[in-house]
């Protein structure tokens, strides 16, 4: 038995182990075309500012509630909704993206390049499994918490000089850019108290800070401060239009995250702002009370006629409380407002399926063909355009759009059998036939390596 918990435990660290290697992997992606226009605004200057593309990077939304943001290789920084959350204002969250585009520029990859910690720990592992199996727990034990100790300590030496490099840089690209690093400072101050608040950090000499999870919040906070505040950008206004949009998102973000008890006391039925009527659209809906959401949305309508996302928000009620047909006009009107914005354009599309007539599969057709050309990492834009097709007889785009979702999915079978499918009937070398053809070669090196990899684990 003692010998089996052991194993037991050392599975455990196993999985813990390879779980965080893929940092995003339990977490899910949240899309809003309104939020994220906001936060490509805030993060497009910048972008330029560390020589970075807009058009090649962007700011990816995560469902979770705590207060994080990271890179994990290419041009991407993924901020967690929790960081949202407690943000006073744009301006903070613009300071958090800076920092993490200075993990980018200096290629700090969570996880890939981490100063041998990987390493240190999968050979104190595997030296440990060889003293348990040797039929000495004990030994094995004391291996392991040994080289945990030195692989945490090699990994927090390393973490600090990327977390140095970031701020210098996010300084630079703040400065560059023209923005006020005040929020950056009072982000920093928040996560310091916080972390003084859990006990993160301690005045007891016998306790080493350089085993702490992370650098020192005070002492980075005091680095930046020079450079921040002899910048001519530091006494620089907020930008309004700014501040007014993202206590927009914050607010709907809370609505649609938040238990709904928790929107409502955030945002009192007393509270006639823009953002509390956004908040309590959220909450109602997501709760079953499809009348007093849809009074909140008429406030907002009421408000701006003519705003796209108002109107998307009116559609989407309508549309999920069984009136598909009703949906129909605001969110048309979205559509054409927000210039065939993709996700936008994806729910009208699919509140045109939801009518159940064949009248209007020829427009669903039309806009979402314009949707996935726009924007073609969506699934359930592939998944509504392959019911068009479906509905309308044609199998061979029916079979397109299956291989489509599922390669974007992570689905490698049925992309492979959905794209020969799709060529088998589509004219050779058109332009679908060669887009089938690209999926089923990508797919099928996907499994074959698949196979290869569950030989290799036999």
């Amino acid at each position: 038995m003692p010998r089996l918990k052991g194993l037991a435990t050392l599975l455990a660290l196993l999985c813990l182990t390879s779980l965080a290697a893929r940092p995003a992997a339990a977490q899910s992606v949240l899309r809003d075309a309104e939020t994220e226009a906001l936060l490509n605004d805030m993060a497009g200057p910048l972008f330029k500012a560390a020589g970075l593309s807009p058009a090649n990077a962007k700011v990816v939304l995560i469902q979770d509630g705590s207060i994080n943001a990271f890179v994990a290789g290419g041009q991407i920084v993924y901020v967690h909704s929790g960081l949202i959350d407690a943000a006073d204002n744009a301006n903070e969250v613009q300071g958090v993206i800076a920092h993490e585009i200075g993990h980018i520029v200096g290629g700090h990859a969570v996880f890939q390049n981490d100063g041998g910690y990987t390493n240190v720990s999968i050979l104190s592992l595997l030296l440990g499994v060889a003293a348990m199996a040797a039929g000495s727990p004990e030994a094995g034990t004391g291996i392991l918490m040994a080289g945990q100790r030195a692989a945490i300590g090699k990994y927090l030496a390393f973490s600090r000089i990327q977390e140095s490099s970031a701020d210098a840089a996010g300084t630079k690209f703040l400065n560059t850019a023209g923005i006020s690093g005040k929020g950056m400072l009072s982000f920093f101050d928040k996560l310091t108290a916080q972390m003084h608040r859990y006990g993160y950090y301690t005045t007891d000499p016998e306790v080493d800070p350089f085993a702490q999870t992370h650098p020192m919040s005070p002492d980075r906070v005091e680095t930046l401060k020079h450079d921040l505040q002899s910048s001519p950008n530091w006494s620089k206004p907020l930008d309004l239009g700014l501040e007014v949009r993202f206590k927009r998102v914050q607010a709907k973000l809370r609505g649609y995250v938040n238990e709904p008890e928790v929107t409502l006391r955030i945002y009192p039925k007393t509270d006639n702002s823009v953002p509390a009527h956004y908040a309590r659209a959220y909450a109602y809906h997501k709760s079953g009370y499809p009348d007093q959401a849809a009074a909140e949305t008429a406030a907002l309508v009421k408000s701006a006629p003519e705003d796209p996302y108002f109107l998307e928000l009116e559609g989407q009620i309508l549309l999920e409380s069984g009136k598909p047909a009703e949906a129909l006009a605001p969110l048309r009107e979205a559509t054409a407002r927000s210039n065939n914005q993709p996700l936008i354009a994806t729910t009208f599309g699919h509140a045109l399926i939801a009518t159940e007539d064949k009248a209007n599969l020829d427009e669903a057709e039309r806009i979402l063909r314009q949707a996935v050309a726009r924007d073609d990492e969506n699934p359930f834009a592939w998944f509504n355009l392959g019911t068009v097709y479906e509905r309308k007889g044609d199998e061979p785009r029916t079979a397109l759009a299956t291989a489509e979702r599922a390669s974007l999915m992570g689905d490698a079978r049925t992309a492979l059998v959905s794209a020969r499918a799709a060529m088998a009937g589509l004219p050779q070398g058109s332009s679908d036939w060669i887009r089938a053809q690209d999926i089923q070669m990508v797919s099928q090196t996907a499994v074959d390596e698949d196979k290869r990899k569950g030989r290799g684990r036999n």
